[in-house]
């Protein structure tokens, strides 16, 4: 493989991440304070679709961006009306969520466009631009890894460097702050944070709403930047991609980000080995595209087989909590 072939995948790579890396700091945030966010692919779908329908309709991206937050955090405060201050049951709750999602989307574009589930494609105002692409003319000039490095991180647009400012971001949060403290014990010893006289519900509330602003973000990237447009199902199970990863990342943001990377790349390979022909010792011919796409599920499966019994989550995820409110 050449400099610019490595240049294009590492491209590629990070911008199939984005969503992922987006949902995945979402899952953390919920998850470290105890909640279980099996919603994330839901909420991903839902503000992909109102983020095309106000895009279409408005023609104006600030709008197609306000109705995405918007919806997701709407759906972030019901998953926490439900689960936190009802004390719900966390996984049925998420799953319910993103089974609503994928029939509403559907009905919802069927009956505003009448395109069988979708959406017309946005006009060309409403796609994201590319940024920084004078730094690729910098990173040139560097010997053995500045070509490839120019392809892999210039000339993407906003939310591609938003999603990895992000990463450091979340972490200063979690573990710089006060607030990120509370947040982390009240998913390890709730009762602890109680006796502090720190309101658990409220921090369940706070993180969750945060989850929803970032899984909002990545339902709008996948129309503004990835796809013209909106389709059923489109966020293909990269909720559940971004709860493996977060599992494999050990619910840390720079783990996180490794693992979303690591799908980011099977899923970039997958796509530049369609129709790449077999050695004739393998009888020749192309690789079956259905095996190709289902690289990144493959590895989804490997990873959570292999280390969601070694990862140690957060010790009261998943448990209602039942102090002072």
């Amino acid at each position: 493989m050449d400099e610019l072939q490595l240049g294009a995948l590492l491209a590629s790579t990070l911008r199939l991440a984005v969503p992922l890396i987006l949902c995945a700091l979402a899952g953390v945030l919920c998850e470290r304070a105890g909640v279980i966010d099996l919603g994330l692919e839901g909420k991903m779908l839902l503000t992909a679709f109102a983020t095309a329908a106000v895009g279409v309709a408005s023609g104006s991206m600030a709008l197609a961006l306000a109705a995405a937050l918007a919806v997701g955090l709407a759906l972030a405060l019901l998953h926490a009306w439900a689960c936190v201050s009802h004390a719900g049951d966390q996984v049925v709750l998420g799953i319910a969520l993103t089974m609503t999602a994928a029939g509403l989307t559907v009905v919802l574009a069927g009956a505003w466009f009448g395109l069988g589930g979708q959406t017309p494609p946005l006009p060309a105002a409403l796609r994201l631009s590319p940024w920084l692409v004078g730094v690729g003319d910098l990173l040139a000039h560097v010997p053995i890894v500045g070509p490839p490095l120019a392809l892999a991180l210039s000339g993407h647009d906003a939310l591609v460097y938003a999603a990895l400012a992000l990463v450091p971001a979340v972490w200063w949060l979690l573990y710089r702050t006060r607030w990120g403290l509370r947040l982390r014990a009240a998913g390890e010893n709730p009762a602890m944070v109680d006796a502090a006289g720190v309101s658990v519900v409220v921090l369940r509330y706070q993180a969750l709403a945060l989850g929803g602003v970032l899984s909002a973000l990545a339902g709008a990237y996948l129309v503004l930047a990835q796809s013209p447009g909106f389709s059923p199902h489109m966020t293909a199970g990269r909720g559940y991609m971004a709860l493996a990863a977060l599992i494999f990342g050990k619910w840390h943001p720079v783990g996180a980000l490794l693992a979303c990377l690591l799908f980011g790349l099977m899923d970039a390979v997958a796509l530049r080995l369609q129709g790449v022909a077999l050695p004739a010792v393998l009888g020749g011919g192309q690789l079956p595209v259905q095996a190709l796409q289902a690289l990144p599920y493959l590895l989804t499966v490997l990873l959570l087989a292999g280390f969601v019994g070694r990862a140690v989550a957060p010790a009261a995820l998943g448990r209602p909590h039942v102090g002072p409110r």
